[in-house]
């Protein structure tokens, strides 16, 4: 797969919205009609899943964890920070719709704080760290040259410190951590620390959400 250069400078907003970040200028052409996926993780699977859930040309969002065993592939151990997992969503998407330069802007400016280390906001632990697991080179490429942008850009006041991790195998969670926040609207989590992601995004990128999410 060949990467693709856009032609945009990094100071050009997306939409001219001066709340979004700069569009990746290195991104994955949509090639083929399979679905693509992305593994991200950004602190607690419950928030990320819900900011990625709305977006027009994704396709499924599943929970789960990545970086270590199927035999620590549990909540229990993951929760106990005795892992090297970490919480994890694989996102399934149509390239032909959303770029993974796209997922990646709002992962790193929406989902999560990339500035981080070991925590996003009250939860600490390795398993809350930020991380990109990878599947081939071209998507390592493009993760590292839209790290160098938001840097070079002086997007964020303090470094980046997500990790860029070879992805062996992702793990489904359990069933009852899926669609977390949309089917517990009125947890007290969700609404302190998801729910203000899902109104950042629909005030930034409304323009990329599904049709009845607009």
């Amino acid at each position: 797969m060949v990467l693709l250069t856009l032609a945009d400078s990094a100071c050009v907003r997306s939409g001219g919205d001066e709340n979004r970040a700069p569009e990746a200028k290195v991104d994955l052409p949509a090639q083929g009609a399979d679905p693509h996926n992305a593994v991200l993780a950004g602190g607690c699977f419950w928030c990320v899943e819900a900011v990625f859930e709305p977006l027009d040309g994704v396709l499924d969002v599943v929970s789960g964890y990545a970086g270590d065993s199927a035999a620590t592939a549990n909540y229990r151990a993951v929760c106990s920070g005795s892992t090297n997992h970490a919480e994890a969503v694989r996102i399934t998407y149509d390239p032909a719709r959303i770029s993974y330069g796209k997922l990646l802007e709002i992962f790193f400016t929406v989902a999560h704080d990339p500035t981080q280390l070991n925590r996003q906001g009250p939860d600490g632990g390795r398993q809350y760290r930020s991380a990109v697991f990878y599947q081939n080179e071209d998507q390592k490429r493009t993760v590292e040259a839209y790290i160098r942008q938001l840097e070079d850009g002086g997007h964020f006041a303090d470094p980046i410190v997500t990790s860029l991790e070879p992805l062996s195998t992702f793990y489904p969670a359990e069933p009852d951590h899926q669609d977390y926040a949309r089917l517990n609207p009125a947890q007290p989590y969700i609404q302190a620390f998801a729910a203000p992601k899902v109104t950042k995004l629909r005030q930034r990128y409304a323009d990329r959400l599904g049709q009845s999410d607009r």
